[in-house]
């Protein structure tokens, strides 16, 4: 069982940054990957980045690479999102999973946090 909490969303202009945190807590037997997803009002949620359990491998939707940096700290059980050079399309609620990999999917992600909304004006 894992629990997942977001934090660090809010409300930038076009050009800025944010950077997003994902706490973990509970006892697991498994090791998870994560990553993040988000979802725009209207629209499916997709999927933006995800990192293995070791961090050594990384994935990317490509409207975000370049601009996104996705990353974990096992020993704090934290995972983060840092994005910069953001645009008014990544305007959404980020969500926080946990899963099997490739983390690259809806499908296999188990757990999932509550959500953070980030907005981004123009």
């Amino acid at each position: 069982q894992v629990q997942l909490v977001e934090s660090g969303g809010g409300l930038v202009q076009a050009g800025g940054s944010l950077k997003l945190s994902c706490a973990a807590s509970g006892r697991t037997f498994r090791n998870y990957a994560m990553g993040w997803f988000r979802q725009a009002p209207g629209k499916e949620r997709e999927f933006v980045a995800s990192v293995s359990w070791s961090g050594g491998i990384t994935y990317y939707t490509d409207s975000v690479k370049g601009r996104f940096t996705i990353s974990r700290d096992n020993a704090k059980n934290t995972m983060y999102l840092q994005m910069n050079s953001l645009k008014p399309e990544d305007t959404a609620v980020y969500y926080c999973a946990a899963g099997s990999a490739p983390l690259t999917t809806t499908l296999r992600a188990t757990y999932w946090g509550q959500g953070t909304q980030v907005t981004v004006s123009s």
